[in-house]
C-alpha cells in the first residue's frame, strides 16, 4: 500500500476495511493520496483505494489531528468546522437530497467507526470531469440545478447543522487584519503592482461594515446549503454533478452558496478574472431560473442581495494577501508553486467585481427593510 500520513493511518486496517467493503481480491490494495486540505484538523487523509479491478475513495474524520487556530477541530455540532459532521450528512440523506435536480454526492459504501475513535468513510470512486476544467456552459448548468434544488427544497432541523457560517468562519480568519491600515503593507510590489487602484478603500470599507453585512446574510431566507461549493469539490458523472465535500453543510442564505462559487472560481485560478463580470451574470439568470422552475416565488431582490452580500466571506482574504505578498504561492493543497503575479493580479480584479457586489447589497438592502448600511451607500 502506498500513501501519506501512516500509509491511510493504518495498512492492516485499511486492508481488512478494503476487503470488506470491495470484497474480496486476489489484488492488492493500494492507496494513493488526493488533493485536499492538509491544514484541516477534522480531516486525516484522503485516499483513492483499489483492491484488484474495484476502487473507492477512502475519507477519514479525526478530532485528534495537531491542528491550530482556525482550523482545529470542533466537538461542538453546530461550529462550522464540527469534526463529525460530514459523516452525518451521508447518514442523513441529505447529501442525495438534491438529486432530482441533478446534484448529488457520491454514493456512501460504508461508515466505519475506527477503534482509535477515527471515522472513515468509503465513499464511491467518481471519475467524471472535474469541474476545474468544465466549460463555462457547464458552470452555469450548474448554477441553475442549485437554484432548483433549494427552491423546492424545504429547510431541515438537524442538531448537527452549521449555524451562523460566515459569522464563524470570517471572525476565524483574522491574519493580517492590521496590515489593512498599514501604507507599507499596500506598497508591497505584488500589492502594489497588482491591485487595482480604489480597491484599498472598497476592502478596507468592507471589512468595517462586516456585522451590517453579517446581519444582512443572517437574516435572508434560509436554505439548505453546502457551504463550500467551489470548481474543485464538484465532478460531472453522466448527466449529474457530483459534489464533494459536505463538511460545513448546513443553515444558509438563499443565494450564498451561489455568491462562494463564483469568486471561488477565480480566487484558484480555474476562470479568468476577466471573464467574471459575464460568468456571474449567466450564472445568476441561470440559478434564478432554477428557482422559479421549482416553484419558487421569493422576492428576486432577495435572491440578489443574498449573492451579493456573500461577499463578506472574503473579508479577509485582502488582508492575507498582503500578509502572504512575501512567501511562495501555492496551490490548492500546497503541492506545488503558483506565479505569484498571476495570482495576486487574478485576485486583486476578482475583489474589485467584488466590491461592486457590496456596493449594489448596500443600495438593495434598504428597499427590502434592511437599516441602511453604516457609511450610507
Amino acid at each position: 500500500m502506498t500513501g501519506n500520513r501512516q500509509a491511510a493511518a493504518d495498512t492492516d486496517v485499511v486492508h481488512a476495511e478494503a476487503r470488506e467493503i470491495l470484497g474480496p481480491s486476489t489484488g492488492p490494495v493500494a492507496a494513493a493520496s488526493l488533493t485536499h486540505n492538509p491544514k484541516n484538523g477534522v480531516t486525516a487523509g484522503v485516499w483513492a483505494v483499489s483492491a484488484g479491478d474495484r476502487t473507492a475513495v477512502l475519507k477519514v474524520l479525526t478530532r485528534t489531528k495537531n491542528a491550530t487556530g482556525r482550523w482545529a477541530a470542533s466537538d461542538d455540532p453546530r461550529h462550522w468546522n464540527y469534526w463529525l459532521r460530514e459523516a452525518d450528512v451521508y447518514d442523513s440523506g441529505l447529501a442525495q437530497s438534491w438529486q432530482p435536480y441533478g446534484i448529488r454526492a457520491p454514493r456512501l459504501l460504508a461508515r466505519v467507526q475506527r477503534a482509535d475513535g477515527d471515522v472513515a468513510l468509503w465513499l464511491e470512486h467518481v471519475r467524471g470531469e472535474p469541474g476545474t476544467g468544465w466549460p463555462r456552459a457547464r458552470h452555469i448548468e450548474h448554477a441553475r440545478r442549485l437554484g432548483a434544488a433549494q427552491g423546492a427544497a424545504s429547510v431541515p432541523h438537524e442538531p448537527w447543522f452549521t449555524r451562523r457560517f460566515l459569522r464563524q468562519y470570517v471572525g476565524s480568519n483574522t491574519l493580517g487584519e492590521e496590515l489593512l491600515d498599514d501604507d507599507e503593507a499596500w506598497q508591497q510590489p505584488l500589492v502594489r503592482d497588482h491591485f487595482p487602484a480604489g480597491l484599498r478603500h472598497e476592502m478596507v470599507r468592507l471589512h468595517h461594515d462586516r456585522e451590517w453585512f453579517l446581519d444582512v446574510m443572517e437574516a435572508l431566507p434560509r436554505v439548505f446549503s453546502h457551504l463550500d461549493q467551489w470548481p474543485a469539490n464538484v465532478r460531472s458523472q453522466g448527466p449529474d454533478s457530483v459534489l464533494f465535500d459536505w463538511a460545513f453543510a448546513g443553515d444558509g442564505a438563499l443565494g450564498e452558496d451561489l455568491g462562494n462559487y463564483l469568486p471561488d472560481s477565480v480566487f484558484d485560478l480555474f476562470v479568468p478574472a476577466g471573464d467574471l463580470p459575464g460568468y456571474a451574470a449567466r450564472a445568476y439568470d441561470a440559478y434564478l431560473h432554477g428557482l422559479r422552475s421549482s416553484g419558487s416565488r421569493v422576492d428576486e431582490r432577495l435572491v440578489r442581495l443574498g449573492m451579493c452580500a456573500s461577499v463578506v466571506k472574503y473579508d479577509w482574504l485582502t488582508a492575507a494577501m498582503l500578509a502572504r505578498a512575501g512567501e511562495v504561492q501555492r496551490d490548492y493543497g500546497g503541492e506545488r508553486a503558483v506565479s505569484a503575479e498571476l495570482r495576486y493580479r487574478e485576485r486583486g480584479l476578482a475583489l474589485g467585481f467584488l466590491a461592486g457586489w457590496a456596493a449594489e447589497a448596500r443600495a438593495l438592502a434598504p428597499q427590502l427593510g434592511f437599516p441602511e448600511a453604516p457609511g450610507g451607500r
